[in-house]
């Protein structure tokens, strides 16, 4: 099995790298029924997206190793106030995977951050805010420090910025978050670990990172493990992971040497039954870690594991209604 990963097909674009559109549509609707499906072209990709509501618009983006499906419990009760864009991030989902460099920078956050606010912009939202959960996070912020005249509001959750996360680091963290280093090394024997054996990859992330196993559907679990068999994406996303130990890092420390700072408000949360909520204590915990890089934080913990949006969708919901909605009682 791990032979049949083929190198070339990195260079593959979205319409030979996913499985056809009707035959996931089963899956990609859970708990998104009057969601609009679109496709959006951004120039060096095709991103897809599933949108719905009226009102103030707000940009949802997931993490590892999920895809916009993480938002199905969260998306439909925050429609009801907001215009709702759940997007897959390019490299995941049923988004492209455009051929990457020798620095990664296609897969940076900064080309991730790009293709948003290009998708945004194609469906009439010059300005809006957005919420990020684990690597969606780090897009999300990048958005915001990249382009401060977009972004509204930041909402990040589970998530410390990536400076932050690889100046901390230590055996605690390599071990527990295996992905950062794992899927950071050299190509092929990453993408040939994520292709050969991605049911176990998404069944240890998803059960040993303090959210019941029960909380994702056999149909979600099956959604997830989809993308990371298919050899173009499992490159596209190690891609992510490498530019996230390399150019993501030097994006963010020369940020910080030139006192760059995110100039919206900034929502945090994260998960009390995580590594947020108990290694950064000395540091003075994810707020004080936040308000390095910007002005306005305020947040908490929720009492639930690392993907909380799906274990505990309403408390989710409603402290991203509370924030995003003071925007407009401001």
């Amino acid at each position: 099995m791990l032979d049949s990963y083929d190198g070339d097909a990195r260079k593959r674009e979205r319409q030979d790298s996913v499985m056809p559109p009707q035959n996931i549509d089963g899956l990609i609707r859970i708990g998104m029924d009057e969601f609009t499906t679109s496709e959006i072209q951004t120039g060096e990709t095709s991103i897809f997206v599933r949108s719905q509501g009226s009102g103030p618009p707000i940009l949802l983006l997931h993490g590892f190793p999920q895809t916009h499906l993480m938002w199905r419990g969260v998306a439909p009760l925050l429609a009801s106030t907001f215009a709702v864009v759940c997007a897959d991030l390019r490299g995941y989902g049923l988004s492209g995977c455009p051929a990457s460099a020798r620095n990664h920078a296609p897969y940076a956050k900064r080309s991730m951050a790009q293709d948003m606010v290009t998708v945004m912009e194609r469906l009439g939202f010059w300005r809006f805010s957005v919420a990020g959960h684990d690597r969606g996070g780090r897009v999300a912020y990048r958005m915001a420090l990249d382009h401060p005249d977009r972004v509204e509001r930041l909402a990040v959750l589970d998530v410390l910025p990536t400076k932050t996360v690889w100046d901390q680091a230590d055996a605690r963290f390599a071990l527990a978050y295996w992905p950062w280093s794992l899927l950071a090394q050299p190509e092929p024997l990453p993408e040939r670990i994520l292709a050969a054996i991605p049911e176990a990859i998404v069944d240890d992330a998803l059960g040993r990172w303090g959210s019941p196993s029960a909380v994702f559907p056999p149909h979600v679990r099956a959604a997830y493990v989809h993308s990371l068999r298919d050899p173009g994406h499992a490159h596209a996303i190690c891609e992510e992971y490498r530019a996230a130990a390399t150019i993501d890092r030097e994006h963010d420390k020369a940020d910080r040497a030139r006192g760059r700072r995110i100039v919206c408000p900034i929502l945090v949360l994260w998960s009390a039954q995580g590594v947020l909520d108990s290694w950064y204590v000395e540091k003075g915990g994810p707020i004080k870690l936040w308000r390095a890089w910007g002005d306005h934080v305020q947040g908490g913990a929720l009492n639930a594991g690392h993907f909380f949006p799906e274990e505990v969708p309403k408390q989710t919901a409603d402290a991203l209604n509370r924030f995003f909605g003071a925007a407009e009682s401001s």
